[in-house]
């Protein structure tokens, strides 16, 4: 478990084809002392298991539907990448729940600057807009982001200065793509609220409403 909070920006130092795996060599100077063999680190957004450590660099082990279903396929090296360890207990909840398993690919259609403030738009499946909400939480590479508007295909998130200096989304251009992790509260939440659900409660949209919570 993660809080979408990057703890250093990454750099891919190596790329090694494994049939339709992936051995993914990542410099992380910061964070890298304190790792071990089999801890879980998030990789622009994706939990990823280290298999191997050397000296400030670490390595991670990704499989083919990792590589298809997520933005590390493209990666190239020198690339720098978002890197987060996980959430520990007496830990300050700086995000929000990231769990490190991406639910879609998204593109940047355009990115609009606003003084300081640079609003990012990013085009989406109607299997991701169906869990967004405006102001809601959203995962964008692995980065703790809160949703501005939601169309028809796209959404849009504000990006301050800090987040574009410390994370990747400070260099990323139309047509690139990101990873997208929905918050996993609206996950649960549309599950056991669907009529197809023979577990579902009675809990609704309009039940949250007529009692404060929505």
């Amino acid at each position: 478990m993660f809080t979408g909070i990057v703890e250093e920006l990454g750099k891919v130092q190596s790329l090694k084809k494994q049939g339709k795996s992936l051995c993914l060599g990542i410099e992380a100077e910061k964070i890298s002392a304190e790792l071990k063999i089999g801890d879980s680190v998030a990789v622009n957004g994706v939990c990823l298991t280290i298999v191997e450590i050397k000296p400030c660099t670490v390595l991670f082990d990704c499989i083919g539907e990792t590589l298809e279903l997520t933005n590390l396929g493209n990666l190239k090296l020198k690339e720098s990448v978002n890197l987060e360890r996980p959430l520990k207990a007496d830990s300050f909840l700086s995000g929000h729940f990231v769990s490190g398993h991406i639910d879609g690919v998204g593109k940047i259609l355009k990115k609009v600057n606003k003084g300081e403030q640079l609003d990012l738009y990013v085009e989406a499946g109607k299997g991701i807009l169906a869990y967004l909400v405006p102001k809601g939480s959203i995962a964008l590479d692995g980065i703790s982001l809160t949703l501005v508007e939601i169309g028809k295909d796209s959404f849009s998130v504000s990006l301050i200065p800090h987040t574009l200096k410390m994370t990747t989304l400070g260099f990323k251009g139309v047509g690139d793509f990101v990873n997208i992790e929905v918050d996993i509260l609206a996950k649960y939440v549309k599950q056991i609220s669907h009529p197809d659900n023979q577990n579902a409660s009675n809990i609704t949209l309009d039940f949250l409403k007529s009692h404060g919570f929505a």
